[in-house]
């Protein structure tokens, strides 16, 4: 009676998992032409314009990596659609640490210089390439992925477009080190000792704002 009594369980956990969202791991299909956002008293063709981006245009590279985010939470029209963008500003050897999408692939286009790209599939087999102006670039989803901008002197662009309209994003190192994991723990893990892992904790703490 038990064993089939587990086994009924074990059958009812297979069958919710693979039904469940996070498994299928995309945006649930939605009934509707579009979902109103919230707080919206009339639906016009604002409703669905982002004008977010215009400022980039006219402005100098930043000085540091930058990413400007259209995703949900920056363009409620996007809910219910999977679908968002994402805009990557690269100064001279800026870097776009590795990092994760768990929800999506992402589709990276160069429009403007060139970027050293780069993922690691789940054998840890590392996929690189160099990508110049027009290239486009598939980082498949979940898996950790990179960009580098190598050239010294000039910046570079890319937009991103992701199959979800909240594909997130997970830091690899911000998730390791800057998350309260315990410092022994690290260094076990990293074959190192505990003051190298504070002094990478060190590195990667906000700095104070002046």
């Amino acid at each position: 009676m038990a064993s089939s009594f587990l086994k009924d369980v074990m059958i009812c956990l297979l069958l919710g998992l693979v039904t469940s969202p996070i498994v299928q791991a995309s945006d649930p299909d939605i009934i509707v032409d579009f979902i109103i956002p919230p707080n919206t008293n009339a639906v016009d063709g604002s409703t669905f314009t982002f004008t977010g981006i215009r400022t980039l245009l006219d402005t100098e590279p930043p000085a540091n990596f930058k990413v400007t985010k259209v995703s949900m939470a920056e363009f409620p029209a996007l809910n219910g659609q999977s679908v968002s963008l994402a805009v990557l500003q690269f100064p001279a050897s800026g870097t776009n640490p590795p990092h994760t999408h768990p929800r999506s692939a992402e589709l990276l286009f160069v429009v403007q210089g060139s970027l050293e790209v780069g993922f690691v599939d789940t054998t840890n087999k590392l996929y690189t390439q160099t990508l110049q102006l027009g290239d486009m670039f598939v980082f498949p989803k979940g898996l950790v992925h990179y960009q580098y901008n190598s050239n010294t002197t000039e910046p570079a662009t890319a937009f991103s477009a992701f199959g979800s309209a909240n594909a997130g994003t997970v830091s690899v190192p911000e998730a390791v080190f800057t998350t309260g994991i315990d410092d022994g723990i690290l260094a076990k893990s990293f074959k190192t000792d505990v003051a190298t892992i504070q002094k990478i904790k060190a590195g990667l703490a906000p700095k104070p704002k002046a």
